[in-house]
């Protein structure tokens, strides 16, 4: 563990077990909700030509709602995982540590395009995770960004996201 999480309480608790599969179950419950609402909109009714567009979504949608609420009465009233812990802080450090640098990733995409944002993710985490020296991060990440582009573009002719880079080289 990292200096920085242990600093930080890193085996403490950030959530418990029950607290989590409440969570998840009202969450699935609520997907459930939405679900059979908009296929019930659609038409989950059994038509003369064959079942309307929400017909199986619907069932489906039932099924899950069912499911959840299980899993809400299991945690409520069977006391499952008393006090077990989830996710300690120091763990949860390290999981958002790869999690928020993948969903900046995904964002960057958008607008710099895979090969660029690639080659910013793996520098940043040989850099920053992995300790790596800066020189050998960089020179990797150019590698395995210019190896992903000649396969994807070069050799199979992929459509991957392009950014203001490969605009720039006419791709």
């Amino acid at each position: 563990m990292t200096d920085q999480a242990e600093a930080s309480g890193g085996n403490r608790p950030a959530a418990k077990t029950r607290t989590v599969d409440l969570v998840v179950s009202l969450l699935i419950l609520a997907f459930a909700i939405v679900f059979a609402w908009d296929s019930n909109r659609t038409g989950n009714e059994w038509a003369s030509d064959g079942p309307e567009a929400g017909y199986f979504p619907f069932y489906l949608s039932v099924l899950m709602g069912a499911a959840a609420l299980y899993g809400i009465s299991r945690v409520l009233l069977a006391k499952v995982h008393e006090g077990e812990v989830f996710v300690t802080r120091g763990q949860l450090y390290r999981v958002m540590q790869v999690f928020i640098p993948g969903v900046i990733f995904c964002i960057a995409t958008q607008y710099l395009g895979i090969y660029v944002a690639s080659f910013i993710l793996t520098a940043g985490f040989m850099i920053w995770i992995g300790n790596i020296a800066v020189w050998k991060s960089v020179l990797t990440a150019l590698i395995f960004s210019f190896a992903m582009f000649y396969i994807f573009e070069i050799a199979f002719n992929v459509i991957m996201p392009k950014g203001p880079l490969e605009a720039f080289f006419g791709y």
